[in-house]
């Protein structure tokens, strides 16, 4: 299991009143995580804190890995205290075994976050790649330098897990303005 990585530093974090929300992508091999922040003010400039890969080990049984997602996941909430878990929806491709394996680490990822109080939010892939690229068929590559382009880094992101998450947190601290007037 990789460590997750260190936060980059900012003046924005929970206490100082940004929004702060962990994108997950999950997987059983590899779940991509990424906390980003919207700065004091919503003014709209967004910052990247962390992001990075949960890896597991096929060899491992299923429990373990998906306890060391679990474990990894409840210490980025400790660290981070996000007031919100962007997650990747399940979608069903022709592929039901990916479909599952996907479910089971969700799985993890939402009792991680159940236990520690902190609501999640499920996004399709298209309604990420809208709110990040400005249309739903957005590759992967472009959907990396947005990601960039986004949060002021010198360069995309290194692995689409990574990047994934935290277009899935861009992607809700787009939307929380909106989903916050429609209450």
């Amino acid at each position: 299991m990789a460590a997750p990585a260190p936060p980059t530093p900012t003046a924005t974090d929970a206490s100082s009143g940004g929004c702060v929300v962990l994108g997950i992508d999950p997987g059983t091999a590899s779940t991509g995580f990424g906390v980003v922040a919207r700065r004091r003010g919503g003014a709209g400039e967004l910052a990247a804190l962390g992001g990075g890969v949960i890896s597991t080990s096929a060899d491992e049984p299923l429990e373990r890995r998906l306890a060391a997602i679990a474990a990894t996941l409840e210490a980025l909430i400790a660290e981070h205290r996000p007031a919100a878990v962007a997650i990747e929806s399940i979608f069903f491709g022709r592929n039901v075994r990916t479909a599952f394996a996907v479910g089971q680490a969700r799985g993890a990822v939402l009792a991680a976050a159940g236990a520690a109080g902190v609501p999640c939010f499920p996004y399709t892939p298209q309604a990420v790649k809208q709110a990040v690229c400005g249309h739903g068929g957005a590759g992967k590559e472009q959907v990396k330098r947005m990601v960039a382009a986004l949060l002021g880094l010198q360069a995309p992101p290194p692995s689409d897990h990574a990047a994934d998450a935290l277009a899935l947190a861009i992607c809700h601290v787009q939307r929380t303005p909106v989903l916050a007037a429609a209450t």
